[in-house]
C-alpha cells in the first residue's frame, strides 16, 4: 500500500505545476483516480492549493477539476463529484474571490461551470445561482490590480522572491505572472478552436456538417446551373 503523505506530496506537486496543456490535467486526475481509496485526503488537499497558489494556477486547477470529474464519473467513481458539488463554492470563492483580486478567472469559472453542467455534474440551479454572484466580480476592466503600478506601491524585492504591488489592498500580479497568464490562454484558445472544428471518423458526421452548411438550393442556383451548362456545351462546340 502507498505511503499516504508520499501520495499526497506528490499529488500537491501535480497541482503546483499544473499549465493550459490537456495532459497535466489528465496526468493529476489519473493519479487521484489511481488512489482513489484516499479520496477525501485528495480532495482537502485540491481546496488547500486553491488557497495557496497564484490566480494563474488557481485558473489551471479549475480547468482540472473539471476533467477530474468527468473522469471520476465515467469510471464511476462518484465521490470526487459529489465532494466537488458539496464544496464548488468555496473552490469558485477561490478562484475568483469576491475583493475582484480573480476578475481575471471569471471567464475560466464560467467556462468550466457551463462543461461541469454540461455533464450533467452540476445542476442547472446551481450554475444559475454562482453566474448571479459572478456577475459582480467581473469587472477586469475597472479594477485597480489590473491598473499601472505605482513605483512607490512597489515593495522591496527579497532574495529569491518575486515581488507583487499591491493596489487599494488588492495584489497586483507582476509582470512574469501577466507574461505566462497571457501565453496559457493562448494555447486554451488555441484548443478550442481545434475542438470546434473537430470531426468525429464514426459514421457520417463529416458529410452531415458539410450538409447542414450548405444553404438551401434556390432559383438563383437552377439559373447559374443553366448558365453553366450552356459554357460547357459552348466550349464543347469550339473544339
Amino acid at each position: 500500500m502507498a505511503d499516504p503523505f508520499e501520495v499526497r506530496m506528490r499529488f500537491t506537486s501535480q497541482l503546483q505545476h499544473l499549465n493550459a496543456s490537456v495532459n497535466s490535467s489528465q496526468k493529476a486526475a489519473h493519479y487521484a483516480l489511481k488512489y482513489r481509496d484516499m479520496d477525501e485526503d485528495l480532495h482537502s488537499c485540491i481546496l488547500e492549493q486553491l488557497e495557496r497558489n497564484s490566480m494563474n494556477n488557481r485558473a489551471n486547477i479549475m480547468y482540472f477539476i473539471e476533467h477530474l470529474c468527468d473522469m471520476a464519473q465515467r469510471e464511476n467513481h462518484l465521490n470526487f463529484v459529489r465532494m466537488m458539488q458539496k464544496d464548488i463554492l468555496m473552490v469558485v470563492d477561490a478562484v475568483a474571490p469576491s475583493d475582484g483580486s480573480g476578475a481575471a478567472n471569471v471567464k475560466v469559472v464560467r467556462r468550466v461551470l457551463n462543461g461541469l453542467q454540461q455533464k450533467s455534474i452540476l445542476p442547472p440551479e446551481t450554475v444559475q445561482e454562482i453566474e448571479a454572484c459572478l456577475k459582480e466580480r467581473d469587472t477586469i476592466a475597472e479594477h485597480p490590480a489590473l491598473s499601472p503600478i505605482d513605483a512607490n506601491s512597489q515593495r522591496e524585492h527579497q532574495p529569491n522572491q518575486m515581488a507583487t504591488a499591491k493596489i487599494n489592498g488588492v495584489t497586483r500580479p507582476d509582470k512574469r505572472q501577466i507574461e505566462q497568464r497571457i501565453e496559457e490562454d493562448r494555447e486554451r484558445h488555441k484548443r478550442l478552436r481545434e475542438s470546434i472544428w473537430a470531426v468525429s471518423d464514426e459514421g457520417d458526421q463529416e458529410f452531415e456538417k458539410m450538409w447542414d452548411d450548405v444553404s438551401d438550393i434556390g432559383e438563383d442556383d437552377y439559373i447559374l446551373a443553366e448558365e453553366e451548362a450552356m459554357e460547357r456545351k459552348q466550349a464543347l462546340d469550339l473544339e
